[in-house]
């Protein structure tokens, strides 16, 4: 494979904090409940997500919003101090999103939202550092600055017919210390941001994310109860027969995009269980 063809995969891939993976963080569901996320970690720790105050939990458009900024932590040599700089324009794009006065304020919400957004370990977050699980209290992002562009740096104006007074923004964001060394030390699942991206629902896409943590640990083949599925998606449907009527595309568009060979879910005894065989990882 040529030096450029070997930088046009790259591109596609982007490096995860397996730790982060493993726990619930957006809601998935278009539920009015913002009550704090709160589950147990397999080795029974505990995990909250705690909203800042007056503002909502994370949601779907959240999810793919720090999913993009790890790919451009990744593409940008992950650099010591976890700043990215970025013009909202050539986000929004890269999201394949619209570029308008609605959207820029959709992601300047999100951006926001990943700084007071907090995140409370007890026990939960496994840390490569520390080489254990540890208590901490932290967020996404640990600063977030966005500015308007300069008068010399107008010369995307034009582009935005929509934005009456707003001129196209600059940010720059921090990757939380946390993430930063979980990413430094290889604790990591990968994923394609084009495959991602290409999963239309926000189900689909927070299973795939899953799924990669099970390849990343060597396990091809994985059970998992329906009920414990549920707390790490995070859903909000409290019955077998509503949670597997929200699974059944999710799974389906995971089987046609490759990710899964099959998705099955089957009862066993009182209790539900979902059994996921990996495919064979493609470029």
């Amino acid at each position: 494979m040529s030096l450029a063809a070997r930088r046009r995969v790259t591109a596609r891939v982007v490096l995860l904090d397996r730790s982060l993976e493993r726990l619930p963080l957006f809601r998935l569901s278009d539920s009015a409940d913002d009550s704090a996320i709160s589950c147990s970690s397999d080795d029974g720790g505990r995990w909250r997500v705690l909203p800042s105050p007056g503002d909502r939990l994370p949601g779907t458009f959240d999810q793919d919003v720090y999913v993009e900024l790890m790919h451009r932590y990744h593409e940008a040599g992950e650099p010591a101090d976890g700043a990215v700089t970025f013009t909202l324009h050539a986000f929004l794009r890269s999201l394949g999103r619209q570029v308008d006065g609605r959207t820029y304020e959709q992601l300047r919400g999100a951006l926001v939202r990943l700084e007071r957004t907090m995140l409370e370990s007890s026990g939960s977050y496994y840390s490569s550092v520390a080489g254990r699980a540890i208590e901490a209290r932290f967020s996404i992002l640990s600063s977030v600055v966005i500015e308007r562009r300069r008068v010399a740096d107008r010369d995307q104006l034009a582009l935005f017919e929509s934005v009456a007074a707003a001129e196209p923004g600059v940010a720059r964001v921090v990757i939380a210390p946390q993430i930063r060394e979980n990413l430094a030390g290889r604790f990591t699942s990968s994923v394609s941001v084009t495959r991602y991206l290409e999963l239309a629902s926000p189900v689909a896409r927070r299973l795939y994310r899953l799924l990669e943590v099970a390849r990343a640990e060597d396990v091809l083949t994985w059970r998992v109860s329906l009920e414990r599925l549920k707390e790490l998606l995070p859903l909000m449907q409290r019955y077998p027969s509503h949670l597997q009527r929200v699974l059944q595309p999710a799974h389906e568009m995971l089987e046609t995009a490759g990710v899964v060979r099959s998705a099955t879910v089957r009862q066993q005894q009182r209790e539900w269980f979902v059994d996921y065989v990996l495919a064979a990882r493609g470029v």
